[in-house]
């Protein structure tokens, strides 16, 4: 197991201040419990953790009860077929992986495997935020005042007394308004922004009462009381085309350009994407619109669901032309926003299976997964009224409008 980080589970180390909406149960995986039991851990049995409890009462004693198997500090720079670039056909399912890597010391060696399971995620790659899914004009100049993490409460002296502007639409963005609305209750002239692209709040406070992973829903129903305290301005239709840098912070502008006013903080929450710019010499089947395995992209697409009740993926879906490569993890969601940690440990059972030629066990599904309460698809993105674009399951809840209509930089 190849670990870019210094530490295990670095990637959730970065966001350990949040809390994960599910409880211990859906959090460790079955076998690696098993494997934990002889060192006398023991799977907590109630509560949710956040992502740096998560690390240190479990990742962490499962990456120790793995020992060396697990290399830290290497950063993989391209996978490919021994001997073979992508155009050679002749012998190539035959020859061994290589994977190169580099060490933090720039140091650089391959690795030669019989089978390679991409676990990588896409936390390295959060989306920008130009509406277009190119950066905004002067992204870049405006580095200084934006990031793409969750702020924290602990940190509320960066955003205390000060405008932040949110922008995006899915749990990260829901968490990170909840983080500020505390800060804005104990200071009163913090002021928060949240930008929406779509034109009605639609799904965005989630199913509420009706999910069934409860703290899921009531992250949904805390981000709602914030706007209707009005600690919260809520924007919708709000496609960013530029930011143009001030000597103090940064002003948003609009496609149609309305502009907000100026921002001393912008968090930009749109989503992540896979990077595949190390799997250049392996030969892929994915997805043109959301970058996943082709034979799941329909399940998962937001464009046609939001419930979280897709079917569980295995071998077979995850499996990719060049024999012996499996993509897994949120990292097989592609550009898609949601995905379960059972979700991901499904995936695995079932791709090592395969690769033991345990062929039955690969192909049973051992997961039901927990609906979000909200069901249908995202709906049309134009489309004031908020209609469903291919509904899922139930009726889509009725759409609500909260907070002021947006105006030249009075929102």
């Amino acid at each position: 197991m190849l670990e870019q980080g210094a530490i295990p589970a670095a990637a959730v180390s970065e966001w350990g201040h949040v809390r994960l909406f599910s409880p211990w149960l859906e959090l460790v995986d079955p076998a690696a419990g098993r494997l934990l039991e002889p060192t006398g851990w023991r799977t907590p049995a109630s509560g949710y953790p956040t992502g740096s409890v998560w690390i240190s009462g479990y990742l962490a004693p499962l990456a120790k009860a793995l020992g060396d198997r697990v290399r830290y500090g290497v950063t993989v720079t391209g996978v490919g077929r021994k001997g073979r670039d992508l155009l050679v056909d002749a012998g190539r399912a035959e020859q061994p992986f290589v994977v190169h890597v580099q060490g933090v010391d720039g140091t650089e060696s391959r690795i030669e495997a019989q089978a390679v399971i991409d676990a990588s995620g896409t936390w390295s790659r959060p989306n920008p935020v130009g509406a277009d899914g190119l950066p905004a004009l002067g992204e870049a100049g405006a580095a200084g005042v934006l990031s793409y993490r969750i702020p924290a409460f602990a940190d509320a002296e960066e955003f205390a007394g000060r405008h932040t502007v949110v922008v995006g639409n899915g749990h990260s963005a829901t968490t990170a308004i909840t983080e500020l609305a505390r800060i804005a209750r104990q200071h009163p002239n913090t002021k928060i922004t949240w930008v929406l692209r779509r034109g009605t709040v639609g799904g965005t406070f989630g199913g509420g009462e009706a999910d069934e992973l409860p703290e899921r829903g009531a992250l949904g129903l805390r981000a709602k009381s914030a706007v209707e305290q009005g600690l919260v301005d809520l924007v919708t239709g709000f496609r960013v085309e530029r930011i143009e840098a001030t000597d103090d912070g940064a002003v948003l502008i609009s496609e149609d350009g309305r502009a907000l006013d100026r921002a001393d903080r912008v968090v930009v929450l749109t989503g992540f994407r896979p990077d595949l710019s190390f799997l250049s010499e392996v030969r892929l089947d994915l997805d043109a619109r959301l970058q996943a395995p082709v034979r799941i992209a329909a399940d998962v697409d937001p464009n046609l669901h939001s419930c979280g009740s897709v079917r569980a993926t295995g071998a077979a879906d995850l499996a990719q032309p060049e024999q012996g490569f499996f993509i897994v993890g949120a990292k097989s969601y592609g550009r898609a926003p949601t995905f379960l940690a059972l979700t991901g440990y499904e995936q695995v059972r079932s791709v090592i299976a395969e690769l033991a030629g345990d062929h039955e066990a690969a192909k049973r599904v051992e997961l039901v997964l927990p609906d979000t309460g909200v069901c249908g698809g995202a709906g049309l993105f134009d489309d004031p009224t908020g209609a469903k674009g291919g509904a899922c399951c139930a009726p889509a809840p009725q759409v609500i409008q909260l907070g002021r209509a947006p105006v030249d930089s009075t929102v």
